[in-house]
C-alpha cells in the first residue's frame, strides 16, 4: 500500500434540500460562487494539493456535473471563432484540471455509504474525501495542509475548525489532545452534542484523509438516524479498536456553502477580492448602508 495521497473522492449524490427549489432539477454542487460552481472549487483544491485521480460519487439528476468537467466542443469552437481566447482557455482548463471518473450512489444512505462507493477506486490506498458544501478559503489549500499531517503521522486526518457557543451542537465534535500546534490526537468523536456536553470547541468539517480499513468498518456500521450510514460511526469503530486518528485545525476560513447565509457570505467575500468586480461591488455595498 502506498502512503502517498494520490486519490480523492467527492460525495455529490445528496438532494440539496437546504437550497430548494433551486436544487429541484439542478445539483447543489453546481451552485456558483460568483461564476464558478462549488464542485469546481473542491476539484481545484485537490489538484493544487497534488491529487492525481478523482472520483465523483453522483446520483440521479447529477449529469450536469459530468458535463461541466467534459470538453464542450461547440462552445469552445464558438469562443474561438469570436476571438474570445481568454474565455476559451478558461473553459478548456476545466476539462483538463484532473483525471475524473464517476460512480453512482443509487440510494442516498448517508456519507458513510457514499464513501463506500469508492472502495474499488481506492485500490487499497489512502485517499482524501472533500465535500463541496464546505468551501475553505485559505492561502495553502486545505487538503494540502492535511496531507502534510498525514505524511508525518501516517494515520487518518480529519479537518476541524473552532466553533464557539451553542453553534457547536450543529457539528460532530472531537475529544482530543494537542500533539503539536494545531494538530490533535483524537480520543473520541461525538455527533451534534448539546453545548454543555461538547468535549471541545473543535468541529469536524468536510475534509478527510482515510485509509482503506475504513471500508471494512463501514460494512460493520449500523444505520443511524434517518436510516443513514454515518462516516463518524465507522471512524469511531476503528478508534475503539486502537486505530490512531488525528485532527488538524485548518488555517483559513470555512464557509458552509450548503447553507443559504453561508453561501451568500462566501459569494460576497470572493466577489470583493475579484479585480474585475471588487471595487464596483464594494461601492455598491457601501451605497446600501443606512
Amino acid at each position: 500500500m502506498t502512503n502517498k495521497i494520490r486519490k480523492a473522492v467527492f460525495p455529490a449524490a445528496g438532494l440539496g434540500t437546504r437550497f430548494l427549489p433551486a436544487t429541484k432539477a439542478s445539483p447543489k454542487e453546481m451552485l456558483p460562487l460568483v461564476d464558478k460552481p462549488l464542485i469546481q472549487y473542491s476539484v481545484e483544491e485537490a489538484a493544487a494539493s497534488g491529487i492525481e485521480s478523482m472520483l465523483i460519487v453522483t446520483g440521479r439528476d447529477k449529469a450536469p456535473i459530468e458535463n461541466h468537467f467534459d470538453i464542450s466542443f461547440e462552445l469552445e469552437q464558438l469562443l474561438q471563432e469570436r476571438g474570445k481566447d481568454e474565455m476559451f482557455e478558461s473553459i478548456r482548463a476545466i476539462s483538463q484540471v484532473a483525471r475524473i471518473s464517476y460512480t453512482r450512489q443509487q440510494q442516498a444512505l448517508g456519507l458513510g455509504h457514499a464513501i463506500y462507493q469508492a472502495k474499488d477506486f481506492a485500490e487499497n490506498e489512502p485517499f482524501a474525501v472533500l465535500l463541496a458544501d464546505d468551501f475553505v478559503d485559505s492561502k495553502v489549500p486545505a487538503l494540502k495542509q492535511m496531507i502534510e499531517v498525514y505524511e508525518k503521522y501516517e494515520a487518518p486526518v480529519i479537518a476541524t475548525m473552532q466553533v464557539s457557543g451553542e453553534a457547536i451542537s450543529r457539528f460532530g465534535v472531537i475529544d482530543a489532545e494537542e500533539v503539536e500546534e494545531g494538530v490533535f490526537r483524537i480520543n473520541d468523536m461525538v455527533e451534534k452534542p448539546p453545548f454543555a456536553d461538547a468535549p471541545s470547541d473543535l468541529a469536524i468539517i468536510g475534509r478527510y484523509i482515510l485509509t482503506p480499513d475504513i471500508f471494512e468498518a463501514i460494512e460493520r456500521t449500523e444505520r443511524g438516524a434517518g436510516g443513514e450510514i454515518q462516516i463518524t460511526d465507522a471512524m469511531r469503530l476503528l478508534l475503539a479498536e486502537g486505530k490512531p486518528f488525528y485532527a488538524l485545525k485548518l488555517e483559513g476560513t470555512r464557509h458552509d456553502a450548503g447553507d443559504k447565509l453561508g453561501f451568500l457570505i462566501a459569494t460576497v467575500e470572493l466577489a470583493l477580492r475579484r479585480e474585475d468586480l471588487g471595487e464596483e461591488f464594494r461601492n455598491y455595498l457601501k451605497s446600501l448602508e443606512m
